[in-house]
């Protein structure tokens, strides 16, 4: 009977041995597997911080093709005001209500005008204020280019013009607005530079 007992003993001391050597793997494999579905899990979401942040980008500039197109339009509009004969732009700089009955004073005193300038030339105002205002929301910026020292970043030199008393490479006039969007450039300045 003592070696029975014996027997068992041995018996459940190799099986409390197989035991602690299952449980000891079982745990290694545990922690294996855990260290792996962290891992994975941080590469998932850094995957995702990046996706998101490649997608910002991609919607920050994607309007970029559009705003190209409408700058034209600004460009005319910019064109239009220059020509304005200074009376019509004076009543509009003039504090009134808006479309104000201010007509224009025609040569011919007999003759009233048929259109209300001062009206029509408000609106034209304000439609080219809300274009400007409509590109800001959309992070456009006019790049300030006259009287500033030529930036190739920037410039796109047309004329190169004899001017005295005026440092070389300083921006004398802008011949079309440049722009950027976001801070990144959209389209370059053409001016006239002194040499």
């Amino acid at each position: 009977m003592a070696e029975e007992e014996q027997a068992a003993s041995a018996k459940a001391t190799a099986s409390q041995e197989e035991l602690k050597k299952q449980l000891e793997e079982s745990e290694k494999k545990a922690s294996e597997y855990l260290a792996g579905w962290q891992r994975a899990r941080a590469d998932f979401l850094n995957y995702k911080k990046e996706e998101m942040e490649r997608i910002s980008e991609f919607l920050k500039y994607a309007s970029e093709e559009f705003i190209l197109k409408i700058l034209p339009i600004l460009d005319n509009f910019e064109i239009a005001e220059k020509k304005l004969p200074e009376n019509l732009k004076a009543d509009e700089l003039r504090s009134s209500p808006p479309f104000a009955d201010a007509r224009v004073k025609d040569e011919k005193p007999e003759v009233q005008p048929s259109v209300d300038y001062g009206a029509s030339i408000k609106g034209f105002l304000q439609i080219k204020r809300q274009l400007e205002n409509f590109l800001k929301s959309q992070g456009v910026e006019e790049i300030k280019s006259v009287g500033e020292k030529f930036d190739p970043n920037f410039h796109e030199v047309v004329e190169e013009i004899e001017v005295k008393d005026k440092e070389k490479g300083i921006v004398i006039e802008e011949i079309l607005k440049g722009y950027k969007i976001n801070g990144r450039l959209l389209r370059p300045t053409k001016v006239k530079v002194s040499k």
